[in-house]
């Protein structure tokens, strides 16, 4: 890599490397030297810009986090009946995965063995209640089926969802596979938990 090349390193594109190199090796078999080599910079040059490799996890998983939380912010995750709350949530969350696919990955891939990953964990879970509770909203307000458990349903309906990060690969804005993709995990996962079925 030449010097320019070097000059116009960024904290972002670091961290893209990065993250790429931690779903490759995964992130307890990535060291410095790793980073350093797929960047095509000194390992200096990386601390200029972060403390470590926890440090850019923690970029990493925040980057997916803070996409999955700000849904929750959103009116059609605000506004309305629970089930079609749910359904909203559901489709951005597919949504936010297609769009930031790499950090997703690594956020799925999280084990829990540093101080980051503990806390990313945690956020998840965080996550998953508020949409345990929209779905219990849901079967509340008449609209889900009362038979089904929703420590399971919320379950399967991520489980289904995270799975993407196994075969999904990035298609661009307006293609129709991309624009359909949520619409179908959001018809799949909820005709079959429909009330009156």
């Amino acid at each position: 890599m030449t010097t320019a090349k070097r000059d116009t390193y960024t904290p972002e594109t670091l961290l893209a490397v990065a993250v790429d190199v931690f779903n490759e090796r995964g992130y307890d078999g990535t060291s410095m030297e790793h980073l350093s080599q797929a960047a095509g910079i000194s390992k200096s040059s990386i601390y200029h810009h972060v403390t470590g490799k926890e440090e850019l996890l923690r970029r990493a998983v925040s980057r997916a986090l803070d996409g999955l939380f700000a849904i929750l912010d959103e009116p059609g995750a605000q506004d309305g009946r629970a089930v079609r709350r749910v359904e909203h949530v559901t489709r951005r969350t597919v949504e936010v995965l297609m769009n930031e696919l790499p950090y997703v990955t690594l956020l799925l891939r999280v084990r829990g063995n540093t101080g980051t990953e503990r806390w990313a964990l945690e956020r998840r879970r965080e996550f998953d209640q508020q949409v345990s509770r929209l779905l219990e909203a849901a079967v509340a307000d008449g609209d889900l089926r009362a038979d089904v458990d929703i420590r399971t349903a919320t379950r399967l309906l991520f489980g289904m969802v995270n799975s993407l990060v196994e075969w999904y690969r990035p298609q661009p804005e307006g293609s129709v596979e991309r624009d359909q993709l949520a619409d179908t995990v959001v018809r799949l996962a909820f005709e079959g938990m429909r009330a009156g079925r």
